[in-house]
């Protein structure tokens, strides 16, 4: 199947799940997750309809934005370093993977230097797994606050990466979860009338993501095919 074939299926998936859930298809964006792979294979998948595009390393957003049209949308989906921060805060539309108060300190310091308002989501370890990144779920709403309070940046939501498992069902708990921390979050803020996005879900399980309220689900294996690390 050609990338635009595999997006076409993913785009039916969605909208599947959307109906089950009894969601609007037009309330969840797919992010194409672009990391490892090719300018050609991107522009691929622009050609057939995608606009979002998720990269895990910020040099690889560096190679590739100047390549590709201007009204790409590029989410940073990795863990992000504090020096870093100042080479993509003017290319970005969205970081993803904001999990402690340095980064958001940082982030904040280089968008007002830009004179830019930063989208970010708050990344939540939420299964507690010691290899992955984002700050505990119990600490979340303290860091939405934090970070909510700085110039600079407008906190949009909450992100989280599940386990990886070969049934999705497995990995339902988890995005129940990062759901219900959104919903108490939404009703301590002042602000609560503004929705909160859930960045969650991936190829082998954003269908379940998306019954349980993701807003945004990022598909890299499904779309473009297995990565190759070598």
């Amino acid at each position: 199947m050609s990338i635009a074939d595999n997006i076409a299926h993913v785009r039916s998936v969605i909208t599947e799940s959307c109906k089950s859930a009894g969601r609007n298809p037009e309330d969840v964006t797919l992010i194409a997750v672009s990391k490892t792979k090719p300018v050609s294979m991107l522009k691929e998948a622009y050609d057939a309809g995608c606009r979002d595009f998720g990269e895990n390393k910020v040099q690889e957003i560096m190679d590739k934005y100047d390549k590709l049209p201007g009204d790409i949308r590029w989410h940073m989906i990795g863990h992000l370093q504090t020096n870093k921060v100042k080479y993509i805060i003017d290319k970005v539309y969205m970081i993803h993977s904001v999990d402690s108060t340095k980064l958001a300190d940082v982030i904040s310091k280089e968008a007002v230097k830009h004179g830019v308002t930063m989208k970010i989501l708050l990344e939540v370890n939420v299964a507690g797994e010691d290899s992955k990144f984002g700050t505990a779920s119990d600490e979340a709403c303290k860091l939405w606050e934090y970070a909510a309070a700085l110039p600079g940046i407008e906190v949009c939501g909450l992100m989280t990466v599940a386990p990886y498992t070969d049934d999705p069902e497995t990995n339902r708990q988890y995005f129940v979860v990062l759901h219900d921390l959104a919903v108490d979050i939404s009703r301590k803020r002042k602000d609560n009338d503004i929705g909160i996005y859930l960045s969650m879900g991936m190829t082998g399980d954003y269908a379940v993501a998306i019954e349980e309220g993701a807003s945004f689900v990022r598909v890299g294996t499904g779309i473009f095919g297995e990565r190759n690390y070598t």
